[in-house]
């Protein structure tokens, strides 16, 4: 079968009446525009989920898909740090079983199983479409403090690699990018790249709503969104066709 393009994995989820993409669709997405994501597979049973922890390597994760749940840690629809073939068994039964407990009206499509990657410093990727100006680029430092600290800027899309770089120069956070104390700096080509490619992504879907990485872990090499969620709504103007943007 090929593979999905685009176009046809965003037009499969407007023609369904869902407001977002599923994560494996999410992530599918940003691998099209070249962002890095953890491997993956969906299952829709316990064995199906044994056999895709073993190809893709312990340890894993697992995260409900359904259309109908953004906040899947609410519903009990996350397991951390599975390591054994009982382990993933034993969470595929307790997500489905907790998330029907939780939201009977949801449908479940499967479970992601997902490999866990090693920590990092973490930050957030993120897209929006404002009323007035049209669509917005995002970055910010996360992890556990990123709600509190509120350590982000915003540029208004199309971004350049200059805009994408002052954008992380601009965190106050970015020294713990560039090498603190001694560490090694870490790739901020590879996360330039990632602030490119949401934008571009954005620019060439006008049904995409908003984006969010959450959190993109940043290496050595390279940075890979663990968490995608990409938003849908009617198509909104594209540059030239109704949107007013500021002049330089």
């Amino acid at each position: 079968m090929d593979e999905p393009d685009a176009r046809s994995i965003v037009d499969r989820a407007m023609s369904r009446g869902s407001p977002m993409l599923l994560e494996d669709e999410s992530k599918r997405l940003c691998a099209l525009y070249g962002i890095g994501t953890p491997s993956f597979r969906v299952a829709v049973d316990a064995d199906e989920a044994v056999e895709s922890a073993r190809a893709i390597g312990y340890p894993v994760v697992m995260k409900v898909l359904s259309p109908q749940i953004v906040h899947k840690t609410d519903v009990g629809g996350v397991a951390l740090d599975l390591k054994r073939d009982e382990d993933v068994r034993e969470a595929y039964d307790r997500i489905v079983r907790s998330v029907r407990n939780a939201r009977p009206d949801a449908e479940i499509v499967g479970v992601l199983v997902e490999r866990q990657l090693p920590p990092s410093i973490e930050v957030i990727v993120g897209a929006t479409v404002d009323r007035k100006f049209g669509p917005v680029l995002m970055f910010g430092m996360g992890g556990t403090l990123a709600e509190l600290l509120r350590d982000v800027t915003f540029r208004l899309i199309p971004v350049d690699e200059d805009d994408a770089r002052a954008m992380v120069e601009e965190v106050r956070g970015s020294e713990v990018l560039m090498g603190l104390r001694g560490r090694p700096p870490l790739d901020i080509d590879a996360l330039i790249g990632v602030l490119l490619s949401t934008s571009r992504m954005m620019l060439e879907n006008p049904e995409i709503s908003g984006v969010d990485l959450n959190p993109v872990i940043v290496y050595e090499r390279g940075a890979v969104a663990v968490d995608a969620k990409v938003f849908l709504g009617p198509p909104r103007p594209t540059q030239g066709e109704g949107v007013r943007r500021p002049q330089p």
